[in-house]
């Protein structure tokens, strides 16, 4: 394994940001609350809307149930898929990157050191692949929770790092990388680190406090600079590039959202939002063959009906005694299974949706990855991929 040599770090100097955080509540159901951080001056900041309801677009359905599960018991948890041709690429509970080709499953590298089990102990050593991309010239880039971004030789099995997790950037440790984008030249990456705090296997801490210190970052292929483009998100999570390459799309899990991060061009350094209020706590975001955008919900805010997360981001104060009382895979009981893919117009605007009320056929979904008539849909815990024949829905 390469390491990173000669890795630099750059602070952009950006315009002031663009940003709603700090304005006064504007819809019904928004109330704002403050926290005192031990190491910074009290936060402010806006609680969720009241959820939208589950009609129009979001009118529940069970089309998800449609899908095809594979090689049931062979994967587990293959959070973000890719591929180039026929052939799918993902990544594993236990490491490992894999090569998906007709009805075999083989393993082209591994990032982290065994033994490796999924377990949440070994997570740190072993590493926990998340988002995955295929590049301009072939080789796979992919992020890895604990250790950092890399490029893969899926022919040789090479695998080279290039940015380091754990490293100090920008005055704060790369500590939750999630998901990455990688621009049609290959030159720059993009891509999301959800907290300095908090790591991937504490991800339930880190919706609990809905801490700011999520970020979006720049990794320079030929000067190896390492950029901090924008700060102070909540759960920075999925990422996508806009067709002209000039921002990203970044979906803001802990507020059910999806920014706008300006990444070039007049308007770099600035950030809006793309779509707000949205039926569920979005993961990652991929391209549709329509021109718009696949967004996958890690769990649903069901209006009419409850939802825990939204309740208790009204109730800060319950939630310290809640963790102490409950396991976080006790907590995860109390979080339906109820599966829901949306796609987005170019716009933003909700085109379709497609659901599995109580996650039958496919639970804890992570991403949509469409590739020729089908929908392949990755999850964060479950043990096998899905497929979805977008024509039977």
């Amino acid at each position: 394994m390469n390491e990173p040599e000669g890795l630099r770090f750059r602070r952009l100097n950006r315009p002031q940001i663009i940003t709603d955080e700090l304005q006064e509540p504007q819809y019904k159901g928004t109330s704002m609350y403050c926290l005192t951080h031990r190491c910074s001056q009290p936060l402010c900041f806006r609680l969720l809307n009241e959820p939208p309801l589950m009609s129009g677009c979001y009118e529940p359905n069970i089309k998800l149930r449609e899908a095809q599960r594979l090689f049931e018991d062979q994967l587990v948890g293959p959070e973000s898929i890719a591929n180039f041709g026929d052939v799918i690429y993902t990544g594993t509970a236990d490491g490992k990157i894999v090569k998906i080709e007709g009805k075999s499953i083989t393993v082209i590298a591994r990032l982290g050191k065994p033994p490796c089990d999924g377990s949440r102990e070994q997570e740190p050593s072993c590493g926990r692949p998340l988002g995955i991309r295929v590049g301009p010239n072939g080789t796979l880039f992919v992020a890895d929770a604990y250790l950092g971004l890399f490029e893969i030789n899926p022919v040789t099995g090479e695998v080279t790092n290039l940015v380091s997790a754990g490293q100090m950037v920008g005055g704060r440790r790369l500590s939750f990388v999630n998901d990455l984008d990688v621009t049609q030249d290959g030159r720059k990456v993009y891509f999301t680190d959800s907290s300095s705090r908090w790591q991937r296997r504490d991800y339930l801490n880190l919706i609990m406090e809905a801490t700011a210190d999520g970020r979006v970052l720049e990794y320079d292929t030929e000067t190896k600079e390492v950029t901090v483009l924008m700060e102070n998100l909540r759960f920075a999570n999925g990422i996508q590039l806009f067709p002209d390459e000039e921002s990203v799309l970044v979906t803001e899990t802990t507020m059910a959202r999806i920014r706008r991060v300006h990444v070039s061009g007049l308007n770099k350094g600035g950030m809006d939002t793309f779509v707000d209020n949205l039926p569920g706590f979005p993961d990652n975001i991929r391209r549709s063959s329509s021109g718009g955008y696949w967004v996958a919900m890690s769990a649903v805010r069901p209006n009419p009906g409850f939802s825990m997360l939204d309740f208790l981001s009204q109730k800060p104060w319950i939630k310290k005694l809640i963790f102490k009382l409950f396991s976080q895979d006790m907590l995860m009981k109390f979080v339906p299974r109820y599966s829901l893919v949306i796609e987005l117009q170019e716009s933003g605007t909700c085109v379709r949706s497609f659901h599995d009320p109580h996650g039958m056929v496919a639970a804890y979904v992570s991403e949509a990855h469409e590739h020729d008539g089908h929908l392949y849909l990755g999850s964060f815990r479950s043990p096998y991929l899905c497929k979805l024949d977008l024509s039977k829905v």
